[in-house]
């Protein structure tokens, strides 16, 4: 008998999109809750695709995440992930950018996304915004419009 060994895979690195923004130098994220085995921390964390981490409320209804950068920023794309493996659903988000400290948002972009898994689980989104001086990013996600008690849920965030 031959003496052998199996090795396991190495663990994934995360890998960094070109000029994507380093969220946890670059700014505060603020969440409104956030479920202690999914924090958001997960949302930036690049383990992106379907079967990622993610984010997810540790309440139910509305939620808010807010990125406050230590300095102005210039952000030129935006891109989201969201997965949802359990609940057939239509979350709604609003994705909001300020300049001046937070004190007004100006709306860039509000979607929509069906799940209906096991069939439909995963969104992916980019959008061009080509913005300079941003201080804050908003994002508001409300689970389900239909105001059934579902918990908002993230895979990632992406600035460019």
């Amino acid at each position: 008998m031959r003496r052998k060994q199996i090795l396991g895979r190495p663990p994934t690195i995360p890998s960094r999109l070109p000029g994507e923004k380093d969220i946890a130098a670059l700014a505060t994220v603020s969440v409104t809750s956030e479920a202690a085995d999914h924090p958001v921390d997960n949302v930036f964390d690049g383990r992106r695709g379907p079967g990622g981490t993610r984010w997810l409320a540790a309440d139910p209804g509305e939620q808010m995440l807010v990125l406050a950068f230590d300095a102005p920023q210039a952000i030129r794309t935006i891109s989201l992930e969201v997965e949802e493996r359990e609940a057939s659903r239509t979350q709604e988000l609003h994705l909001a950018l300020s300049q001046d400290g937070g004190q007004t948002y100006g709306e860039v972009v509000r979607q929509e996304y069906n799940f209906a898994p096991p069939g439909t689980t995963f969104e992916r989104e980019q959008w061009s915004v080509n913005a300079h001086g941003i201080t804050h990013v908003q994002l508001v996600i409300k689970p389900d419009k239909s105001s059934r008690p579902c918990r908002a849920t993230l895979t990632s965030l992406v600035l460019q």
